[in-house]
């Protein structure tokens, strides 16, 4: 390197070191009531759901007027997924996974429903519409009777068809 490039260098370390004590400048911390607004993640033992409750008959009507344009009639899918059936075929050569016949806990299917749906404008479900949409989903299959209501207490205690078909990690098991 010949002498006469120092002036280059130090001009570069001088820029490269403003550089990186600059802030981004990318917005400000965010307050725990903004935190507490944008955190609606269930826990699969039901912890987060949210006060509301839903009915199966509510839910058939909510499903077709805002999902059933998607998932078809009685969740029978076309042109989106398929929602309802499968139970049973798991272990078969042709297994059908829906969130009735694959997913181990209900409260999954809430927390699923209430922050991806319906698609054009995901959120815009009140909670008790995301009840009665699991009752009604739920029912279909018969996990859940035709006269049920969901609530925050009532999910968790439903018991999914492949509940045990999952090895589950959490909470961690007492030795």
């Amino acid at each position: 390197m010949s002498i006469f490039n120092w002036p280059f260098f130090a001009l570069l370390s001088i820029a490269v070191n403003s550089l990186i004590a600059q802030q981004p400048n990318l917005g400000r911390t965010l307050t725990p009531e903004e935190i507490k607004k944008i955190d609606i993640t269930i826990g699969i033992d039901g912890a987060g759901l949210p006060p509301g409750s839903g009915s199966v008959k509510i839910g058939a009507e909510v499903y077709a007027h805002k999902c059933q344009v998607c998932h078809g009639p009685e969740g029978s899918g076309k042109p989106q997924d398929r929602l309802t059936g499968g139970l049973g075929t798991l272990a078969s050569e042709a297994p059908v996974k829906t969130p009735n016949s694959y997913w181990p806990r209900a409260t999954t299917l809430f927390d699923y429903i209430r922050r991806a749906m319906p698609r054009p404008s995901p959120q815009s479900l009140t909670n008790d519409e995301v009840y009665a949409i699991a009752a009604y989903l739920l029912s279909i299959d018969g996990i859940v009777a035709k006269d049920a209501v969901l609530d925050a207490k009532s999910l968790p205690q439903v018991k999914m068809p492949n509940r045990d078909g999952f090895v589950s990690y959490w909470p961690i098991p007492k030795k």
